[in-house]
């Protein structure tokens, strides 16, 4: 699959349109967004929030980080958006931690396939090619930001 990786924000015109009030699941912090690994392919842009404490298994753990030796940071697939509209990313790159953003770029490959591969299962779930039992759904899929954007996905 061909891909472009940046490391950006969303936009204030993106929180604006998806408010906490209306989308809770969606990552907002206050006075500020959260940097995202953004993977753009040809259907749409997939933003990947860096988080500092993620309590779940749905995500790439950082392991040689800074951050990671005492917290449990990472890039959290549970809250990722999907997007077709490039207002909604601000064009200036976001600043990560360096140790960080070589770890990214060493697994992106692995990082970008297990993004993909979330996504997938989510639509072939609730497209019911492939149905998850409910409890493994319920897990996988419960705190997840994906049931927002089923128009991006053609779920609709």
């Amino acid at each position: 699959m061909d891909y472009y990786v940046e490391i950006l924000r969303l936009s204030r015109k993106f929180y604006k349109d998806y408010p906490k009030s209306k989308y809770p699941e969606i990552l907002t912090k206050d006075a500020r967004a959260y940097a995202c690994l953004l993977i753009d392919t040809k259907e749409y842009t997939i933003c990947i929030p860096y988080r500092t404490n993620i309590p779940h298994r749905n995500a790439f753990h950082f392991k040689n980080s800074q951050r990671s030796k005492n917290n449990d940071s990472g890039l959290d697939y549970s809250k990722i958006v999907i997007t077709k509209n490039n207002e909604y990313v601000e064009n200036v790159p976001a600043v990560i931690d360096k140790d960080e953003y070589n770890e990214t770029m060493i697994h992106i490959e692995r990082i970008v396939n297990d993004a993909l591969e979330y996504i997938s299962t989510y639509c072939n779930h609730i497209k019911g090619n492939k149905k998850l039992h409910h409890r493994e759904f319920i897990r996988k899929y419960g705190c997840s930001t994906l049931s927002y954007f089923h128009d991006e996905l053609n779920l609709n």
